[in-house]
């Protein structure tokens, strides 16, 4: 069976749904980057920090905790960097 706190590239084909939850230490963000940010983070969900994984009735749904170390990742892969 899975390890449902980890990326997992057989449950993830399965995800019907996602969410995005904010680690306390991020702080604020404007809506406008807490949108990019959400969508970058699930464009690519084995890089992400946090990872969990629930089953529903018609397969997963993928929270991800979005952690000031993914932001930090995303901006200087947004930069070019």
């Amino acid at each position: 069976m899975a390890d449902y706190k980890k990326y997992d590239p057989r449950v993830d084909q399965l995800t019907m749904e996602t969410r995005t939850c904010w680690d306390p230490d991020v702080g604020e963000l404007s809506e406008e980057d807490r949108e990019w940010l959400a969508a970058a983070v699930h464009q690519t969900p084995a890089s992400a920090s946090k990872i969990a994984y629930t089953r529903s009735h018609t397969g997963f749904t993928r929270e991800i905790t979005v952690t000031v170390d993914d932001i930090e990742r995303l901006y200087r892969e947004r930069v070019g960097g």
